[in-house]
């Protein structure tokens, strides 16, 4: 049986899974299966791009209707992931291309970890790069979202940890490309982040759907949408109340869900969008 979204929410916003999500699945396995469970978008996760290859992806997200909310990912400008600056610069350009290729809503970027940089060493070194990145990204018409992580899980991915480092860095570059990726499990338990929403609407591009039973720590470690701390109902409610219209894509990895069958994975989300988000009907 085939379902659809349907409710205020999701006739603004587009409802997705990241593909990080369902990693051993096929590329094929993965749009079939988010399709015939009635989310209407996809997260690309760039290494699955490449073994598919984009001209075959194409085909398949016209077949299955998925839109793509974001590719994942770019970024390690401060050689945290051992590349030199130029060529993380370049593997982001090339990134850019396949984006807008894809037609994806936004690019997502990790700044990378300091590396053994001072704090304003990295931040610069990442605004030199947001900057050269950003040139292309408008000649493509391609957003660039800089995804904040939580420092208890992330800190070799990347230094930027909370909204307000987020903010500074996308005024310095100052430009129109860049925005958020708001994940809330990196950032959700945080109460002074439900308060800013309103506030950061204007810069968000995309809202990942993540939940946990703790505050990061360690590995990430994910827990089934509405089985942890994360108050989602409070943050769904906070952003249509306040006009976002971007999209949503559930992220779901780590131990607590490892040994969960996809499928399960796939319908428990799709009953959590239910409940929350309003009731699925037949397409």
């Amino acid at each position: 049986m085939t379902f659809t979204l349907t409710s205020r929410y999701t006739r603004m916003n587009t409802v997705s899974i990241s593909q990080l999500s369902t990693l051993r699945w096929t590329f094929e396995e993965d749009a079939q299966a988010y399709h015939a469970r009635g989310f209407n978008g996809i997260g690309v996760y760039r290494p699955k791009l490449e073994d598919f290859g984009i001209d075959r992806t194409m085909e398949l997200l016209a077949e299955y209707e998925l839109a793509v909310t974001s590719l994942s990912w770019v970024g390690g400008f401060t050689g945290s992931d051992g590349r030199p600056f130029e060529e993380a610069v370049q593997d982001a350009m090339a990134a850019v291309e396949d984006a807008a290729t894809l037609r994806a809503e936004t690019l997502v970027v990790l700044a990378g970890g300091r590396n053994n940089h001072i704090r304003n060493h990295a931040r610069r070194t990442l605004c030199e790069a947001l900057a050269e990145i950003a040139g292309v990204a408008a000649d493509y018409g391609v957003k660039l979202s800089i995804e904040p992580i939580h420092p208890g899980c992330g800190e070799e991915w990347s230094f930027v940890n909370d909204l307000r480092s987020t903010l500074d860095i996308i005024e310095a570059v100052a430009s129109p490309q860049l925005g958020i990726a708001l994940d809330t499990y990196h950032l959700g338990m945080d109460e002074e982040v439900v308060r800013w929403l309103p506030e950061i609407i204007p810069h968000l591009h995309l809202v990942q759907l993540g939940d946990a039973r703790h505050s990061p720590l360690g590995e990430m470690n994910r827990c089934l949408l509405g089985h942890g701390s994360v108050p989602l109902q409070v943050i769904l409610g906070t952003l249509t109340d306040h006009g976002y219209t971007g999209p949503l894509e559930v992220e779901l990895i780590g131990e607590d869900v490892e040994t969960i069958p996809y499928d399960h994975l796939l319908d428990h989300t799709r009953d959590f969008i239910d409940r929350t988000m309003g009731p699925v009907s037949n397409r």
